[in-house]
């Protein structure tokens, strides 16, 4: 029944600022309507899980937390040193592969993986 996720909204402090952040940051060119369309390419996966409330994975204050798959997270983390983005926690390797985490400017967390 289900094709895909649809899309991800949510509401934010300063439009701009945030908007600014995920262009330079994870390179997502965001268009005058405020979004984006990220088409799927083969390889590419959306996880879709369900967590506890006192599940400390992410924030027990941050109800929902971000995935992005990326294509190399080494030149990912380059990036980020590059442009002064502090990684959040630091990258882990585990039986679902690579992953870090950044902070947004309004302080969610999000987690970058590579498969």
């Amino acid at each position: 029944m289900i094709k895909g996720f649809g899309g991800i909204f949510w509401r934010t402090k300063n439009l701009e600022v945030v908007k600014k952040w995920y262009s330079e940051v994870l390179k997502i060119e965001i268009e005058n309507w405020n979004g984006t369309v990220i088409k799927p390419e083969i390889g590419n996966e959306t996880i879709f899980s369900f967590f506890t409330e006192n599940d400390s994975y992410f924030p027990t204050e941050q109800q929902v937390m971000l995935n992005f798959q990326v294509h190399n997270l080494n030149e990912t983390i380059e990036h980020l040193e590059h442009i002064g983005v502090p990684l959040a926690k630091e990258k882990e390797m585990n039986e679902f592969d690579k992953f870090i985490w950044i902070k947004d400017p309004e302080g969610r967390l999000i987690e970058l993986w590579e498969q």
